[in-house]
């Protein structure tokens, strides 16, 4: 037998649960997201229909295991509610995917979340919209988390404030909060990109 003795390297897989309502988001139509999410990241992709079941795995050998981790990220952002044009944002190795659960903030009491989730969104989804504008980040908001895609500290910034938001602070004082953050952030940004132009 040819493959005698040789040792079989065991072919990282990865599974990710979805919602079944979510699964038809993450194929496309005639399969286009589910190709282009694997053409990106270098994966192969299988969606189990029947068990709500997402399974990644290398295309190819020597597929970095980091593009698998981008694959799942992608599928999870777009199991979360988004859409898969930002999810795809992902594929950046600079971009994060941040799940807050408003369950551990409130409790889960329907009407809590429902009131919650209110202030979070805002009166014609203003106060989400003004969160993003704000960290550059995108917000999603599901019946009982808060989803966010942006690079790590502009989202953690946005993570912050929707805590604040659930835990009952005044928008103002969000936003104050979110101004000083973000101009730390573009200071300490400013100083790298200085710093670089010295360099050359």
């Amino acid at each position: 037998m040819p493959d005698e003795g040789v040792e079989r390297i065991p072919i990282p897989r990865i599974y990710v649960r979805i919602p079944p309502e979510r699964l038809g988001a993450i194929i496309g139509q005639e399969g286009s997201i589910k190709k282009e999410i694997m053409e990106k990241t270098g994966t192969l992709i299988t969606v189990d229909t029947e068990n709500s079941l997402v399974v990644i795995e290398p295309e190819a050998p020597g597929i970095p295991p980091i593009n698998l981790m981008k694959a799942q990220e992608i599928v999870k952002a777009i199991a979360y509610g988004f859409p898969p044009d930002k999810a795809l944002r992902l594929i950046d190795e600079e971009q994060i995917l941040v799940i807050v659960d408003l369950k551990q903030i409130v409790g889960d009491s329907p009407n809590h979340l429902k009131r919650v989730k209110a202030r979070i969104i805002g009166e014609r989804g203003r106060a989400r919209k003004t969160l993003e504008e704000l960290t550059g980040t995108y917000i999603h908001v599901g019946d009982n988390y808060v989803a966010i895609i942006g690079d790590y500290e502009r989202a953690m910034a946005a993570k912050k404030a929707v805590e604040m938001l659930a835990e009952g602070r005044m928008h103002s004082t969000v936003y104050k909060h979110l101004d000083r953050i973000l101009r730390e952030i573009r200071r300490r940004e400013h100083l790298k990109y200085w710093a670089k132009d010295e360099l050359y």
